[in-house]
């Protein structure tokens, strides 16, 4: 297939939004910059309609967040015949279901932490698991909605049952593993480096960490043992064959090595739409590996198909 007119699916109606543009518009540079004709599409509710009367050779999906990555998009482009990048309907469905996605990454013998499922409403008085832990929507990205309870913490947090959550009423509880946050990309068949990322000013990873300017420090490659570092790149490899991902995929993990090197790794989630912008994690990764920005998402239309 000779790729000419890329169709890059960005901005729509999830809470990433603002996220999903600044990916679809940096991307839409690059491949233009590598000879390319790509249209833009802020993606709505005509997508379908909108793409039918484009006839792209590809569709280079920059969506981030419910409709983009939880396989409704990837639905609607195999309904249309026109090739996608990322992950299929399965993988992308499943991997955005943190609950399901865990059940799959721990048969497949990667390390998760406990958890438990609840409706939001059966929060009361009491803790659901003893604390510290973390509550997490079922199905959000870019840690909205992530909620972190303290060791020190009386009661469960209010805002779960509150009229302001608006992220639905399925929620993760998990025990909070403490230590350092990496993760690890995958391209095609390969793992690519491993980063540690150091939040700046902040409790953890949240949505200010990964896209305020300065909310975070990026250290690639992650000063770890190399024996860790092999194992996060084994386990990021595994999840994203485990869940059925294709193209690129993210894996984060915390590594626990307070009280010894080996200490505990624990697999946290998979990310089948990651960031991409010339500074996002991914990206980063791939010039590590020594593809540069343009030729990384040059790989990305030339292995699109449908069928994924």
């Amino acid at each position: 297939m000779s790729v000419k007119h890329v169709a890059m699916l960005m901005g729509g109606f999830s809470s990433e939004r603002p996220v999903s543009l600044s990916s679809g518009n940096a991307c839409a540079d690059a491949l233009e910059a590598v000879g390319y004709k790509v249209t833009r599409v802020d993606v709505g509710h005509d997508v379908a309609s909108v793409l039918a009367e484009l006839k792209p050779d590809v569709a280079f999906n920059a969506l981030h967040g419910p409709f983009g990555e939880d396989g409704t998009i990837q639905g609607v482009l195999e309904y249309l015949e026109i090739p996608y990048t990322h992950s299929g309907v399965l993988a992308s469905a499943l991997a955005m279901d943190k609950a399901q996605a865990k059940i799959v990454a721990k048969a497949a013998g990667i390390p998760v932490a406990e958890q438990r499922l609840m409706n939001r409403f059966d929060f009361t008085s009491s803790h659901p698991m003893k604390p510290p832990y973390v509550v997490k929507p079922v199905r959000e990205g870019s840690s909205f909605g992530v909620v972190m309870v303290k060791e020190d913490q009386s009661h469960p947090p209010q805002i779960i049952t509150s009229q302001e959550w608006r992220y639905g009423d399925s929620v993760m509880v998990e025990r909070y593993v403490y230590g350092r946050e990496l993760t690890c990309g995958v391209m095609g068949d390969v793992a690519l480096g491993v980063t540690e990322v150091v939040p700046q000013g902040h409790a953890f990873y949240d949505y200010d960490s990964k896209y305020v300017k300065g909310g975070s420090k990026h250290v690639i490659p992650a000063q770890i043992s190399p024996n860790i570092y092999q194992k996060v790149q084994t386990l990021a490899l595994k999840a994203h064959q485990a869940i059925g991902c294709r193209g690129v995929s993210r894996s984060d993990f915390r590594y626990d090595d307070r009280f010894s090197e080996n200490g505990e790794l624990i697999w946290l989630e998979i990310n089948t739409q990651p960031g991409m912008t010339p500074t996002s994690l991914v990206p980063e990764m791939a010039d590590h590996a020594g593809h540069s920005f343009g030729e990384f998402l040059k790989w990305m239309v030339e292995d699109a198909s449908c069928l994924r």
